[in-house]
């Protein structure tokens, strides 16, 4: 049942949906399930209706449930009353008691068998209470450059990209049609997030209109190690709760200073040295799994993937495929449910690149770099468009949640943490060694490049972004 905007809804039931929220994500469907334990039968409708479930009560105590009207034939006259299965509402029949248990009724009974907003007040964080600290300053000038051409930005991401949502609160509108080549047929270094295509609703999933039905949309999330729905506890709900994922560079900070005993923030970087050549970049990804399991043992609860630090010597690792690789690695070391992925990084920049971090298993995402550019954008802009920087920082991130939920409505999953993780994308050009190790269970019908090849792509950017020869760097690309 959608809680998080539902201001009429008793403080007992939210607390109990906010709970379980910290223990599993919520039930998006389309689906209607029947169910009987002998002393019970009931249905219950997922969160957003998707399903028909119609039912008559007759007067001699037949109760017919099923998805249309008049599977039986029952005389008008016979029907005490008669409805629907309502989104997230439980229709329960006691068989012991003889009764139709209602919705509200069974609901308030559950939602007081454990002191639920008590454990939440004791024991979930909330990111606006911790501390403030400091975090690096914008970026200016060559240092900004540098950084720009070694991440492969373009003037193209800089003029029709970040200043529209910048400005605007939202991404830039298009044209239909793309008339570039495939990014495993281009002739040009490509952003590891080109290779993947975002899956859509088709047949029984259907869409949602995310400005419509707000009210079931939620980019609510928490990040930490998961509970066990089937043991009810207090520690199952030690997390941090974020209200969107997409944080600006004093909220990681924040995250990066946590270190209370029960909750502790640990930094993992995804880089990997430039001199090795293509060869650096697997045996540098063999290392962040490794330093991530050592980190676990040693007691963190959220792990920070990193890549600031590029210089000369140290290149990115493309941050979807340090994110995807490292969920991967800890499910199959069965560690995946002990910790919590944030990303820091300066790769993504647009709504799917987002939504492919979120998607492959991140928790939260930190685009430091984009957000350095926009102080430099804000400030070249006319007169009467400069916006203060933390007005900058706002839009633009309120620009990709506002893509990200058009993403996710587009596969019908109307919650963040329903779409971490899912994997609704299509590979296209990546080997199917790639695939199988770091994007496990990713559809690629068409095979391509390795993971050599990556490292040659990043290393192109890298190489024009520190030349081996003095006076050699050079501006953006146009893209």
């Amino acid at each position: 049942e959608a809680w998080d905007g539902h201001e009429s809804m008793s403080a007992e039931k939210k607390a109990f949906y906010e709970y379980h929220s910290c223990v599993m994500e919520p039930w998006d469907g389309p689906a209607s399930i029947a169910f009987t334990d002998g002393k019970i039968i009931g249905a219950t409708l997922d969160r957003n209706g998707l399903r028909p479930s119609r039912y008559y009560v007759t007067k001699d105590d037949l109760v017919i449930m099923a998805s249309e009207v008049g599977v039986l034939p029952i005389e008008p006259e016979r029907v005490l009353y008669k409805g629907r299965l309502q989104p997230g509402k439980t229709f329960l029949i006691s068989l012991e008691e003889g009764r139709i248990v209602d919705d509200a009724e069974l609901k308030a009974t559950i939602a007081t068998e454990h002191p639920y907003a008590e454990w939440l007040k004791r024991n979930l964080r909330q990111l606006e209470s911790l501390p403030e600290a400091e975090s690096p300053a914008p970026l200016r000038g060559e240092d900004l450059l540098e950084q720009q051409i070694a991440f492969g930005y373009t003037v193209e991401d800089l003029k029709h990209i970040l200043d529209p949502m910048m400005k605007n609160s939202a991404e830039p509108l298009g044209s239909m049609g793309n008339d570039t080549p495939l990014a495993v047929l281009s002739d040009r270094p490509q952003p590891l997030y080109n290779y993947f295509k975002q899956l859509f609703a088709q047949v029984t999933n259907p869409p949602l209109d995310a400005i419509r039905e707000e009210l079931v949309t939620s980019v609510r999330t928490v990040i930490g190690p998961e509970g066990n729905i089937l043991d009810p506890k207090p520690e199952s709900c030690h997390l941090m709760s974020l209200k969107t994922p997409f944080l600006d560079s004093g909220q990681l900070a924040k995250l990066k200073a946590l270190n209370d005993g029960h909750m502790r923030a640990t930094v993992l970087p995804m880089l990997f040295p430039a001199k090795k050549g293509p060869a650096g970049l697997r045996p540098a990804l063999d290392d962040l799994f490794r330093m991530a399991d050592e980190a676990i043992e040693e007691g963190a609860r959220i792990l920070i993937l990193s890549d600031r630090g590029v210089n000369a010597d140290y290149a990115p690792i493309p941050s979807l495929l340090a994110v995807a690789g490292l969920h991967h690695h800890l499910v199959r070391e069965r560690t995946r449910t002990q910790v919590g992925l944030v990303v820091e990084t300066g790769d993504a920049r647009e709504g799917h690149h987002f939504a492919l971090l979120i998607g492959y298993g991140a928790g939260a995402v930190n685009p430091y770099l984009a957000l350095d550019m926009l102080a430099q954008l804000s400030d070249d802009g006319p007169p009467n468009e400069k916006l203060a920087y933390e007005d900058a920082v706002a839009n633009y991130l309120k620009a990709v949640k506002k893509a990200v939920v058009k993403i996710m409505s587009k596969m019908g999953i109307s919650t963040i943490q329903s779409y971490r993780g899912a994997q609704i994308f299509e590979a296209i050009g990546l080997s199917k060694q790639l695939v199988d190790r770091y994007f496990t269970k990713t559809t690629s019908r068409i095979e391509g490049i390795g993971v050599e090849e990556i490292a040659v792509e990043a290393l192109a950017h890298h190489s024009r972004a520190y030349p081996q020869r003095e006076g050699g760097l050079h501006g953006l690309d146009w893209g």
